[in-house]
């Protein structure tokens, strides 16, 4: 029955930090990618999904590689600050010239599939970095 209860913990906790790193992560952007992907902007959804997608991996690394329950989340929170800092940093160091968020929220696919695929490659660095 433990098991049943843990499982039920693990995946509400999970939840929380999924909705806790997205909330960071949209607090990086000037515009509001709800109302943006509610018109249809791909380009925004790839980008802000990418993120979710990242930000998933890493909670699932350190629930896999945890000891316990403050561990896990402890290590969640710790994966999804260095994500965010490290994808920030990837944003603007490799297009210092452009504005990204912009180029986004004008629709561009090239670079919000982009940012979907930092976010992943970020994710899974990140995620790996927790198996200690």
């Amino acid at each position: 029955m433990s098991y049943i209860v843990n499982f039920f913990i693990y995946t509400i906790l999970g939840f929380v930090l999924m909705g806790v790193g997205i909330g960071l992560f949209s607090l990086t952007t000037k515009f509001s990618e709800r109302e943006l992907i509610r018109e249809g902007n791909m380009a925004v959804a790839l980008k802000l999904w990418g993120k979710g997608i990242g930000l998933a991996i890493v909670i699932y690394g350190a629930w896999s590689n945890s000891v316990s329950l403050l561990d896990a989340v402890l290590w969640g929170a710790i994966g999804i600050i260095t994500q965010i800092l490290v994808y920030l940093a990837l944003e603007y160091i490799f297009t210092p010239k452009t504005n990204l968020a912009k180029k986004v929220e004008e629709g561009n696919l090239a670079v919000g599939f982009s940012l979907f695929a930092i976010s992943i490659i970020v994710g899974l660095i990140v995620a790996g970095s927790m198996s200690y």
